[in-house]
């Protein structure tokens, strides 16, 4: 069985799409799958599965969220082996220094990278710093001028919606819990 990481969009922010955690892995858990683990209140679900096609595997924990809480949202699923090869290939700037804030955006299917970049525009390279690697968009900006940076926008675009966002240090955890 393959570990997996199961990442809900949406989960638990500014008082919507309530799941406890312990509600969401004991969902999971009875939708037959094992070792579950979730890390932190917003949608960060490891498991295991037998299932491997990525696409069985986001419709089964959609339908997990619509069955067991009444939520359709988007699901972004990946394997932990997936997750370590991106991070792998995060730009050298990217998870460094402690004074600049730093974000993987994850690109849920079928939106692309190539339109989650259309949409949002350039980025402002005084202010900022953005690469990618297969669905995940790699971006940072420092703490003091967050506020200036395009990208910290990203929230009121036109993609909002087909984007799921962690920090690098839940990036970090989600590898040492999947690993572990």
């Amino acid at each position: 069985m393959k570990k997996q990481i199961a990442l809900l969009r949406g989960i638990n922010v500014g008082g919507k799409n309530k799941i406890a955690m312990a509600d969401l892995k004991k969902a999971f858990e009875t939708w037959g799958f094992s070792e579950v683990k979730t890390y932190i209140n917003s949608g960060n679900v490891l498991f295991s599965s037998d299932i491997e096609e990525k696409t069985a595997l986001v419709q089964s924990c959609q339908a997990l969220l619509k069955d067991q809480f009444g939520l359709t949202i988007p699901v972004m699923v990946l394997s932990v082996d997936e997750l370590t090869k991106t991070v792998e290939h995060a730009p050298i700037w990217w998870n460094q220094a402690t004074e600049r804030i730093y974000y993987a955006i994850f690109v849920i299917p079928p939106m692309t990278v190539a339109e989650v970049y259309q949409a949002v525009g350039e980025i402002d390279p005084v202010y900022e710093q953005m690469a990618d690697y297969g669905d995940v968009i790699f971006w940072s900006a420092a703490q003091q001028t967050f506020s200036k940076s395009r990208w910290a926008k990203i929230a009121s675009s036109a993609v909002n919606k087909q984007v799921t966002i962690r920090n690098g240090k839940t990036v970090n955890k989600l590898l040492l819990l999947g690993r572990g």
